[in-house]
Formats: C-alpha cells, structure tokens, sequence
C-alpha cells in the first residue's frame, strides 16, 4: 500500500481527500472549502508534498461565533509514492477544491549490457 495513500488516512477527520493513479500520472483531489488558489500553498520538498491552505471565513453582520469546529488552516506533509516527480507538477484550485497532478518517473529501460574480455 502506497505511504501516499496511508498519510490521506491521518488528515483531519474534517478534511476529504481522494487519491487517483493513472498511467503516467497520480491526481489527489482535496476539498478546501473556503481556500482560495490565493490562500493556497502546495510545495515538494525532500519527497513530501506539503499543503498549506486557509479558509476564508466571516461571521454573518448581527452573529458572532459561538462555536467553530471548521479549522481557518490545514497544514498536511504527505509521502510522495516513489515513483512520482514534482517536474511538471500542476495545482488548480476550483470552488474550493484542489487537484494537485504529479507526473509518475520514466521507468528504466531493460537493457543487456555486454561483457567484454579485459
């Protein structure tokens, strides 16, 4: 099982991540409500992917909070399976959604390679 797909399982229970393998590429998909591309930071570093992200939220004029169980922040340092690159790594943020799409490594090619007398 990918270390990748173990981490998404720690996220905050508040927090909804899904996880796609393609062909040539891996996609997580993480709903942020609130978090906007400006309030969003995605960085690799070291084989982590790090989100950083905060929501935008104010109280309605005449309402003040009384409780708030929404987190303003979230903070995830995710495993990066190690097959994937952050060359040509793309990040989109739609209605408070973020894809991050990480491209997977060229495979080593199988090659023989031959044997010569000294």
């Amino acid at each position: 099982m990918s270390t990748l797909r173990e981490a998404l399982r720690d996220l905050p229970a508040a927090v909804f991540a899904d996880l796609l393998e393609g062909e040539e590429r891996y996609l997580l998909v993480v709903d942020l409500p609130g978090a906007t591309a400006e309030t969003t930071e995605v960085t690799v570093e070291g084989g982590r992917l790090r989100v950083e992200a905060r929501r935008e939220k104010d109280a309605p004029q005449g309402f003040e909070y009384l409780r708030e169980d929404r987190e303003l922040f979230l903070d995830a340092d995710l495993p990066l399976p190690p097959d994937a690159t952050d060359e040509g790594a793309e990040a989109s943020m739609d209605r408070g959604v973020l894809e991050v799409s990480l491209p997977k490594r060229a495979a080593a090619v199988d090659r023989t390679i031959p044997v010569t007398d000294a």
